[in-house]
């Protein structure tokens, strides 16, 4: 028999913000989640989290459990999901690291470069000091104690490529990035074109009928149980997003349209960051360095 725990990391403060972002309010990286599905003995992880803190906090929680890790799966490339690997990997180091064979291209260039700049311009000194990016699956399931864990291609989500676990035996789907549940959604690398797509990745969600869906980023307060809610409000945030878009000129715009319909939603600086890559500012041209 299996069962799901969710460990939730809360909301953590960030160093570096957008110009305009009014530093009176403090920055956060939204609340994040990690999914440990478990037998009596074996556990396969989902996700693995971005500090070093939490990710040791992480490996204690599993210890405290009393379950042995064999899988860590990573649902797409974005580092904040899979950065604390190493962590997890040296507390468990029988286990395998692994992704869609398509989502590791995407997750090992997030280990190099611009992109692990900017991850440490958010949590300076935070990060693991040794990286590590999962390996391509092999095969189209994972397996806990004979229980079949199914890796679902959804393709968009706040990035393209991106997938779900589905676990058939709980009718429960962990959506890595795909729904949110009581956080703004990062749409900063979005256009109407990937919202449209995005918009598809719920519905092989939904047609998955779970239970139980539990989201990448989530408020800690926030239950997982209403598979059927999660889904509808991630599918009207994309489409308020697109109209707000749409009817609007600027970021302040989307920003306020948003916020009065989804103000209770936790995390703003997402949305700050969201409605600003929709209106991005032009070149300077030769003459405007004069």
């Amino acid at each position: 028999m299996l069962s799901i725990d969710v460990f939730t990391s809360d909301y953590k403060p960030i160093a570096a913000t957008l110009p305009g972002w009014d530093p009176r309010q403090r920055a956060t990286w939204p609340a994040s989640t990690v999914t440990l599905i478990h037998g009596r003995r074996e556990a396969a992880l989902v996700d693995a989290l971005i500090t070093t803190e939490e990710a040791e906090r992480l490996t204690e929680w599993i210890r405290a459990k009393d379950k042995v890790v064999t899988t860590v799966y990573v649902t797409h490339g974005h580092a904040d999901h899979f950065l604390g690997l190493s962590t997890v990997l040296d507390a468990f180091p029988d286990a395998v690291a692994v992704a869609l064979p398509e989502v590791v291209p995407h997750a090992e260039e997030q280990l190099h470069g611009a992109y692990l700049a900017y991850w440490e311009s958010l949590f300076p000194g935070r990060l693991p000091t040794r990286t590590t990016a999962p390996r391509p699956l092999a095969g189209d399931v994972i397996t806990v104690e004979g229980h079949e864990l199914r890796p679902v291609r959804v393709g968009q989500s706040d990035t393209d490529p991106s997938s779900v676990v589905h676990v058939p035996d709980l009718d429960a789907v962990v959506g890595g990035d795909v729904a949110y549940n009581g956080i703004h959604m990062w749409l900063a690398q979005t256009d109407h074109e990937a919202r449209t797509r995005w918009l598809k990745a719920l519905d092989i969600v939904e047609e998955l009928r779970p239970r139980l869906v539990v989201a990448g980023h989530k408020d800690p307060a926030a239950p997982d149980e209403d598979a059927a809610g999660i889904l509808a409000a991630s599918r009207r945030y994309l489409t308020d997003f697109d109209a707000a878009v749409a009817a609007g000129s600027s970021a302040s715009d989307v920003i306020d349209a948003m916020t009065a319909a989804h103000g209770e939603r936790g995390n703003p600086y997402t949305l700050f960051v969201s409605a600003n890559a929709q209106y991005p500012q032009p070149a300077p041209r030769n003459d405007d360095a004069h």
